[in-house]
């Protein structure tokens, strides 16, 4: 039968912002969409155990967010704090 499928369908809606941050836990993970979630939602935790590549990235990246921590707090300390809208959204 066409059309016709065995298990049900769940969906939810969610904002721009939070799809973004899901999408890019889904493609840290390294699994499929349906596995991610299903694993999120009955575990409520999803530990991750990547691939080198998958580390050096979010490595590199947790690297810039020191980097960028660090000039606010230096900027913070001299009182000569910069953040712009756009700097607060990221």
């Amino acid at each position: 039968m066409s059309g016709v499928h065995k298990y049900p369908t769940i969906s939810f809606r969610v904002s721009p912002r939070e799809r973004d941050e899901i999408e890019a836990k889904i493609i840290a993970s390294g699994m499929q969409k349906k596995d991610y979630f299903i694993r999120s939602c009955i575990y409520n935790r999803v530990c991750v155990v990547g691939k080198k590549e998958v580390i050096y990235r979010l490595v590199e990246e947790l690297q810039i967010m020191q980097m960028n921590l660090n000039d606010v707090v230096s900027q913070f300390e001299q009182q000569e704090v910069t953040l712009s809208n756009e700097g607060l959204e990221k």
